[in-house]
C-alpha cells in the first residue's frame, strides 16, 4: 500500500472539499492528507462560501460536489468565483447534466471528475490544476 501511495502525486497546498457525503469526506481527507495536502471541509455550499471568504488567499483548490443541500454546486461555484475570480475549482458529481458541466467549464471551472472517484485520477487532476500557470 505504501508503495502505491508514494507513486501518487502529492503536494503541500490547501484543498477545500465541498461534499455532503460523509463516506466521501473520510476517504478523500485521509488520502489527501497522506499525500501532504492540508484539507478543509464544507458539508454544503453555504459553508463552502463562508470558509472560502474566511480564508482569503489560503485555499489553493476547491473540490466541489454539484448536488448538495442548502446551496447546490452551480450557485456555490458562482459565489466563490465572485469572491475570487481566479479560484481553482474542480467539479465533481455522480449525477449532473452535460450542459451544466459545460456551462461551468466555460465560466472557469478547471475540470470535472465523475463519482465515484479513483484516487489516482483525482490526485493527478488536482496536481494538473495546481501546476497550471
Amino acid at each position: 500500500m505504501t508503495e502505491k501511495k508514494s507513486s501518487l502525486p502529492g503536494g503541500n497546498e490547501t484543498i477545500l472539499i465541498v461534499d455532503d457525503q460523509e463516506t466521501i469526506w473520510d476517504f478523500l481527507i485521509e488520502a489527501l492528507q497522506n499525500l501532504g495536502y492540508s484539507v478543509l471541509l464544507a458539508e454544503n455550499g453555504i459553508d463552502a462560501v463562508d470558509i472560502y471568504k474566511s480564508n482569503p488567499n489560503q485555499i489553493d483548490l476547491v473540490l466541489l460536489d454539484m448536488i448538495m443541500p442548502k446551496l447546490g454546486g452551480h450557485k456555490t461555484f458562482f459565489q466563490i468565483k465572485s469572491i475570487d475570480p481566479k479560484a481553482k475549482i474542480l467539479l465533481s458529481s455522480g449525477f449532473i447534466s452535460e450542459e451544466e458541466v459545460n456551462d461551468l467549464l466555460k465560466n472557469g471551472a478547471k475540470g470535472f471528475l465523475q463519482k465515484p472517484h479513483r484516487i489516482k485520477e483525482l490526485v493527478t487532476e488536482i496536481r494538473r490544476i495546481l501546476d497550471e500557470k
